[in-house]
């Protein structure tokens, strides 16, 4: 599968790293908060060194009961990392976390974004289908019911899988009517889901992969680990690392993650052991 970012065409034969870059005072993970024009810079940096392949740029924190931010707020916040990127790493794409059209319009166009990631498949703004088709960049489709502050209220579900399945199919139908053919999926891990759900989701991930279209796991630090574990997401990367693991051989081409080191190790590991299959073992003669 391929998606053209920027003019590059990226290829998913094997799984790349997205590193998220929080603009936030109050996202779930205290240690991915960079308020700071150097805190930002040193993050962005730490993202390349590692190995990211994408920087995920977000002004709006989505952690469940997040508060309110106003769309001048979160686009100023995003301009100021999109301007720092711009200056000292033209070349690493950025996909701006939002699900405000004009703040997508505005990060595409004016400052360089390369994707949009909108956490609410468009449910939170009914222009950001045709903004992103009007924009012609990729667009993360990801589902979730309600908003940051009441999904956690909305996670009944007649028929878990298949429903989700339904909103994805009538949804990337909608955007390729549009015109928009690069779309990535996001089973929204998290999202308007029970901790059991989110384990339901990741066991049968793979089943996305009948749509045609990269399918991104993010899964790092977030609740299905530490509340599981008993733990905190400061204490979660143990946890995250064995998901993205998971993950990956359940078909996720790309890790959305806040620890880009330990990420870029797993798919290492993960791409070293798909070359020695059980069917090469089946056909061995011992």
């Amino acid at each position: 599968m391929l998606i053209n970012l920027s003019g590059y065409l990226i290829d998913f034969s094997s799984p790349i790293v997205m590193g998220i870059l929080n603009i936030t005072p109050d996202s779930f993970f205290e240690g991915s908060r960079c308020q700071t024009a150097d805190k930002i810079r040193y993050r962005v940096e730490e993202i390349v060194r590692q190995g990211g392949k994408i920087i995920d740029a977000g002004g709006y924190s989505t952690r469940p009961g997040a508060k309110e931010v106003t769309a001048e707020e979160e686009l100023d916040r995003i301009i100021l990392a999109l301007e720092i990127i711009r200056e000292n790493f033209p070349e690493v794409p950025v996909s701006v976390d939002t699900f405000r059209a004009d703040v997508a319009r505005i990060a595409v166009s004016d400052f360089g974004a390369a994707i949009v990631n909108d956490i609410s498949g468009g449910e939170l703004d009914d222009r950001m289908f045709e903004t992103v088709a009007n924009l012609k960049v990729p667009y993360i489709l990801m589902h979730m019911k309600g908003n940051p502050q009441t999904m956690q209220q909305n996670t009944d579900y007649v028929d878990f899988i298949p429903e989700i399945f339904l909103y994805f199919a009538e949804k990337v139908n909608r955007l390729k009517q549009l015109g928009v053919n690069d779309i990535i999926l996001d089973p929204g891990f998290g999202f308007a889901k029970t901790l059991d759900q989110n384990y339901e989701l990741l066991a049968k991930m793979n089943l996305f992969s009948q749509f045609g279209l990269p399918v991104l796991a993010g899964v790092s630090r977030k609740r299905m680990i530490w509340q599981l574990l008993d733990a905190t997401p400061g204490e979660s990367l143990n946890g995250t690392t064995a998901l993205n693991m998971l993950a990956l051989t359940q078909g996720a081409d790309i890790l959305r993650v806040h620890d880009v080191k330990e990420a870029v190790e797993a798919v290492k590991i993960y791409e070293k052991f798909k070359e020695f299959n059980v069917q090469d073992f089946k056909n061995s003669k011992v």
